[in-house]
């Protein structure tokens, strides 16, 4: 059975209808991204490289603002209440994490906690066992905006910074990823390089983003460890937390949720948790949750005492 066949399988089964606009606007920007760019740089190449350290430097910027307010803000901070932060931290991941168009803060909230709470289910929006591909994205396709009540996010109903990027995230989404980037771009070079940066700080960043997202839910429940929790289908993912901040750990993150950490480890790549303690640090961020070290031992004994009584 093909992913297509599957898709429209879910979607009866669900009772809903295939969203052309957010499956139109995923599958548009990739093609724009696959065929732009390769286009932009065979025609103007000579332009490309006498800029190509901008765009490098401005795609990394912005994906790592991007992916960056995704992990730290719309996942640690308001979906798991890892931490409390103060307004510049909020404002800012606000910002930047509409910059990803992955829907407002509140709306990535409400479907995270839903996978949280029906992992491996059929409640769950992205369940892995309905396939790879509808856990990474086809599950988009059927996807329409979410609307108040957000009956498991009512604590954000009360932050007003959170309830103005719902409101606005569109128009924020949009200037920050495809104004701002063309505008800097002709400040920096000309005409020729704001369109470079209007496909690559744009459309490209825009679609790296995304699917370094969509593996965390496809691919961290398909390949990996699972040292905390055997019984989900969350694993731990050093390849995925190098191009997700950290997000990779997600057998820890699924076993200890409000943690604010996720590659718990000292060795284990996870910025996002660096950059919490940093701020911390600085006052930027209180109140931040870490589970104790005995809680994490125990869960990993008790891992191992199922592995040896299955042999």
């Amino acid at each position: 059975m093909t992913d297509a066949e599957l898709l429209e399988i879910e979607a009866k089964k669900s009772g809903k209808r295939i969203n052309y606009y957010i499956s139109g606007f995923l599958v548009g920007t990739a093609v724009v991204a696959m065929i732009g760019v390769p286009w932009y740089l065979v025609a103007y190449w000579e332009d490309f490289k006498a800029h190509w350290g901008f765009h490098l430097l401005y795609f990394s910027i912005m994906f790592w603002f991007a992916a960056g307010s995704i992990t730290l803000g719309y996942h640690r901070l308001f979906s798991h209440l890892s931490f409390k932060a103060s307004w510049p931290v909020k404002l800012f991941t606000l910002i930047f994490g509409a910059a990803a168009f992955e829907g407002s803060a509140i709306e990535w909230t409400t479907d995270h906690r839903e996978h949280h709470k029906h992992v491996d289910h059929d409640e769950d929006p992205y369940n892995i066992n309905k396939g790879f591909f509808w856990a990474h994205i086809g599950w988009l396709f059927v996807k329409f905006r979410i609307d108040p009540p957000f009956d498991n996010a009512k604590d954000l109903l009360q932050d007003k910074m959170v309830m103005w990027q719902h409101r606005h995230f569109v128009t924020i989404a949009v200037i920050t990823s495809f104004v701002i980037p063309p505008l800097i771009g002709w400040w920096w070079g000309g005409p020729i390089t704001a369109l470079g940066a209007f496909l690559i700080g744009g459309f490209l960043r825009v679609v790296a983003v995304q699917h370094a997202t969509f593996a965390i839910n496809s691919l961290c429940h398909y390949i990996g460890d699972r040292p905390y929790d055997d019984k989900v289908s969350a694993r731990d993912s050093w390849f995925v937390a190098l191009v997700t901040f950290g997000e990779g750990y997600h057998n820890f993150h699924h076993t200890f949720q409000h943690d604010y950490r996720n590659g718990v480890k000292p060795w284990q790549f996870d910025p996002t948790k660096w950059t919490v303690w940093i701020l911390n640090k600085f006052g930027l961020v209180t109140d931040v949750r870490r589970v104790p070290d005995q809680k994490i031992k125990e869960a990993q004994e008790a891992v191992r005492q199922r592995q040896l009584a299955a042999k």
